[in-house]
């Protein structure tokens, strides 16, 4: 699919076919688009988990309540090592939000050009996902997606509501 249209027709999914999980190839390069993502100064601060076995899932599920989540067949979820990120030197600033936010929706539109369905999350409880995940502190949860295929029958709406171009747009 061409690029633009790709982000043109992007919309968050939270409608999955629990029957069909995604293959492990098309997992792959999904997960290699967060791999190959920028991060400052290279350092990759890193680390991609896809969670697919049905005792995991129970757990990951548990932090975000929603029935739609449940039936996902996969569930992304980006990590970052606060210990890893580069750090600004004028006022000791760490890229890490900005790194994490890149390799995520790298992932994003590259399930989306593979046909398979996300909806970014930040809604989760960190606490509990942290348990279940057994993270260490300096391990920190950035976001999470379901990964999965819509159930047969559903339609995208793609009427999105986006500010005027020239209310968010200055060139100086």
């Amino acid at each position: 699919m061409e690029f633009n249209d790709l982000i043109r027709t992007r919309i968050s999914v939270r409608n999955y076919d629990p029957d069909r999980p995604v293959p492990k190839e098309t997992l792959e390069r999904i997960l290699e688009a967060g791999r190959l993502a920028p991060s400052a100064v290279n350092y990759q601060p890193w680390k991609f988990v896809v969670v697919s076995s049905p005792a995991m899932l129970e757990k990951v599920r548990a932090c975000y309540g929603r029935d739609w989540f449940k039936e996902a067949p996969h569930v992304l979820i980006v990590i970052g090592f606060m210990d890893q990120a580069w750090v600004r030197n004028f006022d000791g600033h760490k890229s890490i939000e900005t790194d994490m936010a890149i390799a995520m929706t790298h992932m994003i539109l590259a399930a989306e050009n593979e046909g398979v369905s996300t909806c970014w999350i930040e809604n989760y409880n960190p606490a509990m996902l942290r348990e279940a995940l057994n993270l260490n502190v300096n391990q920190v949860i950035f976001g999470i997606t379901p990964l999965g295929f819509p159930k047969e029958g559903y339609v995208k709406n793609l009427k999105k509501t986006r500010k005027p171009i020239k209310e968010i747009i200055e060139i100086i």
